[in-house]
């Protein structure tokens, strides 16, 4: 029996000395019913160039060059070119073992599932392994999903697309969210309503590469990234979702956002703990009216509690002290 067909889409900008690892990754599957589909996102380093000299490797291998949009708008069109059958996502500047869809594969077929994970681990640039963001279950285990946005919900599941191969039925009317970070939680709560679980499988073979000079972690110490306000949307939208799908997962959400808050309360600088910035403001206002359920929420650690508590009553003075603790700790 031939195997399915599976469109693994890579977005791709100004990422020319690592994009040859990770194609060739792709390249050296032992899954070899893939096509991959490399999407340059308006590239000015010469990457597009470098993606169709890779084109030239591989009959496999589609390129489409557009202007610049962001990794949400690549992967976007890359699923309207797709033809397979089972859709995966890989970060260019990323690698995969050569038998991650081997397995991914496998799993679904046995479970009769419409998506599967593996594990991941990271991979500083000295090639040092870092410490797991999230850890691989010891055996295969099929996750029902409610569990899984459990898991999401307490900071233990992984929501990354990338460690995932998808059905294209549940992705057909689907797209990631354009101009927001943190768009892999975004879509992924919103699929699990619509199917019965996951499958996640032990090995860790995907491997995330530490870049300390990419976009997504270079920050000045001034600036203030938007994925912490994202993430605050994020988690009223889980609320609303776990509200009507699963209601005893209510408690947990509420968590969820009261964490999600005091993060972003954690990082703003005290610089944009403004009268007139709206987010600001009604993150505070949430956090005041309900101070009562967070102390009273029993996801929430005793740390949380407390410092939710401080933001509740004086938010600039928690947010000064907390800078220059973490300044005298080397960390801000």
């Amino acid at each position: 029996m031939e195997k399915k067909l599976i469109s693994v889409i890579v977005p791709v900008y100004n990422i020319k000395e690592y994009l040859p690892r990770c194609v060739h990754s792709l390249t050296a599957q032992t899954y070899e019913n893939l096509e991959i589909i490399l999407v340059d996102d308006g590239s000015t380093d010469g990457t597009g160039e470098l993606c169709d000299e890779l084109a030239g490797e591989d009959l496999r291998i589609r390129v489409f060059h557009k202007e610049n949009g962001g990794s949400s708008s690549a992967r976007n069109l890359g699923m309207a070119k797709a033809r397979g059958e089972y859709l995966s996502f890989v970060d260019s500047d990323d690698y995969i073992s050569e038998d991650m869809y081997e397995r991914l594969s496998g799993a679904v077929e046995q479970y009769g599932c419409e998506m599967a994970q593996i594990g991941r681990d990271e991979v500083a640039s000295s090639g040092e392994r870092l410490a797991n963001i999230c850890e691989p279950p010891k055996e295969t285990v099929f996750i029902p999903a409610e569990g899984f946005m459990r898991e999401l919900l307490m900071h233990r599941g992984d929501c990354s697309f990338c460690t995932k191969l998808v059905h294209r039925s549940l992705l057909e009317e689907k797209q990631f969210p354009e101009g927001v970070l943190n768009e892999d939680f975004h879509l992924l709560i919103q699929l699990l309503c619509e199917m019965k679980g996951i499958v996640s499988l032990p090995k860790q073979c995907y491997h995330v590469f530490y870049r300390p000079d990419s976009n997504t972690r270079r920050m000045e110490r001034n600036q203030f990234s938007r994925v912490y306000g994202d993430n605050v949307d994020n988690a009223d939208m889980a609320l609303a979702l776990v509200k009507e799908h699963w209601p005893s997962l209510a408690r947990t959400a509420e968590r969820f956002g009261l964490y999600q808050r005091l993060d972003y309360l954690l990082h703003i600088p005290v610089e944009q703990m403004r009268p007139d910035n709206e987010q600001y403001k009604n993150i505070c206002k949430n956090v005041r009216g309900n101070i009562f359920k967070a102390l009273k929420n029993p996801y929430l650690t005793k740390k949380n509690k407390v410092y939710l508590l401080l933001f509740a009553i004086a938010p600039k003075f928690t947010r000064r002290i907390h800078y220059i603790t973490m300044k005298i700790r080397g960390i801000e």
